[in-house]
C-alpha cells in the first residue's frame, strides 16, 4: 500500500519559521513515521519496522528547508460538498498561517466549489487578509461557499495557470478529494509546479486512516441535543416515542456517538448493521416491548440504515453520491401502521435535525483541531508536498497520498468492534433485530 508523498521538487529555501518569537521551532524530516498499527503483540515474531511490510505515514510538520519562496508565491482555497461545522476555521487557519508565519500575501478564496474554478460560471474569487477573516470562525457555513459536482479538470487547471496560482488548498470529502487527485494529475501531465493540498472534510467521520474529520465533534455534540428533545416529547405523552434522523449515509459514527453521549436511547440503527421491521425479533416486536415496559421509547436512526427495506438508493446527487432515501418517514409511517392495526395509542415525534447540525459554527475542540489542521497543511504545501491531504492518526498528524485515502473506501463502525458493543449496552437493545 503505497504512503509515498510527491514532492515538487528539491528544498532550497531556509524555512522563514526558525524562530518563533522565543521559541525554537521543532523541524520534522522525511524518516519521521508514524506506524499504522499502534498495538504491539509481544507474542508475535519481531517485524523489521524499515521493512515494507510496516504501514506507516509520513509525520506532518514544519520542514527545515522549503521549496516555494514564500513573498512570491500565489495561494488558494476552495471549500467543496455540503456544508460541515468548521469550515469557516480552516479558512481562518490557511490564511493566518499563510500570512503571518510564512508572509504570503497574495491568497484567495474560491467561490462555490470547484465552480469558482472554472470561468464561465463568473464566480470571481475573493482576495483573503487577516482582518477579513477574523470573525469568521464565529459563523457557520463557509463564507466562500459551496457546491456538489463535477467540474471540467483541464478548465480548473487553465484557471490556475491564468492565475498564476501556486498553491490549492482543497477542503472537501471524498468526492472533492478525487477532483483533488485529478488536478493533480493534470498538472503533473502538463509539467507545472503546483500543489495541490487536501483537507478532509466529512461531517459523517467515515475516511480512512484518520481519528476523526474536523467538524464531527460538534455535529454529535448538536445530535446529541436532538436526542434529548425527542426524550423529553417521549416522556411528555402516552406510549411516546421520539424518533431521530441523523447523518450517516453509509457509516452510522454520529448516531452511535450521538446516542452514547445522550445515554437515554432505546434503538441505534446504522447502515453496517442490519435490521427487519417485521417478526418476533423484528424492530417493531421489539419496540412494542420497550413501549410496554417502559411507556416511552428513543430511536435513533441514520440516514443510510435500512436501505434495503425501502428498496435501495434514490438518485445519486451532484457528486455521484447514491442518495438513500428517506428512513425516518419510512420508519415513523411503519411504526404508526403497526400500533394503529393493534389499536394501541401512540404519540410519535419526528426530528430531522441534519440542515441544522451541519451550518452551525464549530465548538471549541473543533475549532482547535482546524486550527492544527490548517497550519499542517501550510506547512505541507510550502515544501512542495502534493497530491496528499492532512489527517491525524494515533494523535499524530500526518501525510497522505490522495490516491490511497479515496481508493480504500469508507470508514464503517464496525458490528463486531467495542463502539458497537457500547451502543448495544447503552441501549439495551437486542443485537440482532431480525
Amino acid at each position: 500500500m503505497p504512503t509515498t508523498i510527491q514532492n515538487l521538487g528539491e528544498c532550497k529555501i531556509p524555512s522563514p519559521l526558525h524562530h518563533i518569537g522565543t521559541v525554537e521551532v521543532r523541524f520534522r524530516t522525511e524518516s519521521e513515521r508514524v506506524l499504522h498499527e499502534h498495538v504491539l503483540d509481544l507474542s508475535a515474531p519481531p517485524v523489521d519496522l524499515a521493512s515494507q511490510r510496516v504501514l506507516s505515514f509520513e509525520a506532518a510538520g514544519p520542514r527545515e528547508h522549503i521549496y516555494f519562496d514564500p513573498p512570491k508565491i500565489t495561494a488558494g482555497i476552495v471549500t467543496c460538498g455540503g456544508l460541515c461545522p468548521g469550515l469557516n476555521d480552516i479558512i481562518k487557519g490557511l490564511v493566518n498561517q499563510l500570512y503571518h508565519r510564512y508572509r504570503v500575501t497574495k491568497i484567495y478564496g474560491f467561490r462555490y466549489g470547484y465552480q469558482g474554478l472554472v470561468q464561465k460560471y463568473g464566480h470571481t474569487p475573493l482576495m483573503l487578509k487577516p482582518e477579513s477573516v477574523s470573525q469568521i470562525h464565529l459563523l457557520g457555513g463557509s463564507i466562500l461557499g459551496s457546491s456538489r459536482g463535477n467540474q471540467p479538470i483541464g478548465e480548473m487547471v487553465d484557471t490556475l495557470v491564468d492565475m498564476k496560482m501556486d498553491v490549492l488548498f482543497v477542503v472537501g470529502g471524498d468526492g472533492t478529494l478525487k477532483g483533488a487527485q485529478l488536478l493533480s494529475e493534470e498538472i503533473e501531465r502538463r509539467g507545472l509546479k503546483k500543489a495541490i493540498v487536501g483537507i478532509p472534510k466529512t461531517i459523517d467521520n467515515d475516511i480512512q486512516f484518520l481519528d476523526k474529520s474536523f467538524g464531527f465533534e460538534t455535529a454529535f455534540a448538536e445530535a446529541v441535543k436532538a436526542i434529548r428533545a425527542a426524550q423529553a416529547e417521549a416522556l411528555g405523552a402516552p406510549n411516546g416515542i421520539g424518533l431521530v434522523r441523523l447523518m450517516g449515509r453509509e457509516s452510522g459514527f454520529i448516531a452511535s456517538y450521538a446516542a452514547l453521549a445522550e445515554g437515554n436511547v432505546d434503538f441505534v440503527l446504522i447502515p453496517e448493521v442490519p435490521f427487519t421491521m417485521e417478526g418476533e425479533r423484528g424492530l417493531l416486536e421489539a419496540l412494542r416491548y420497550k413501549i410496554a415496559k417502559k411507556k416511552s421509547a428513543v430511536i435513533v436512526v441514520a440516514e443510510g440504515a435500512g436501505h434495503d427495506l425501502m428498496g435501495g438508493y434514490g438518485e445519486a446527487d451532484a457528486s455521484g453520491n447514491p442518495r438513500p432515501k428517506d428512513i425516518g418517514y419510512f420508519l415513523r409511517d411503519k411504526i404508526y401502521d403497526f400500533f394503529r392495526e393493534r389499536r394501541t395509542e401512540l404519540n410519535l415525534k419526528y426530528i430531522d435535525p441534519s440542515y441544522t447540525i451541519r451550518s452551525v459554527p464549530a465548538n471549541a475542540q473543533d475549532n482547535f483541531f482546524c486550527q492544527h489542521l490548517a497550519q499542517h497543511a501550510v506547512h505541507a504545501a510550502m515544501a512542495g508536498k502534493t497530491g496528499m491531504l492532512v489527517g491525524r492518526w494515533h494523535c499524530s498528524f500526518v501525510h497522505l497520498p490522495i490516491a490511497l485515502v479515496t481508493q480504500v473506501g469508507r470508514s464503517k463502525v464496525d458490528p463486531t468492534g467495542e463502539l458497537w458493543r457500547a451502543v448495544l449496552e447503552s441501549t439495551g437493545q437486542p443485537s440482532k433485530l431480525y
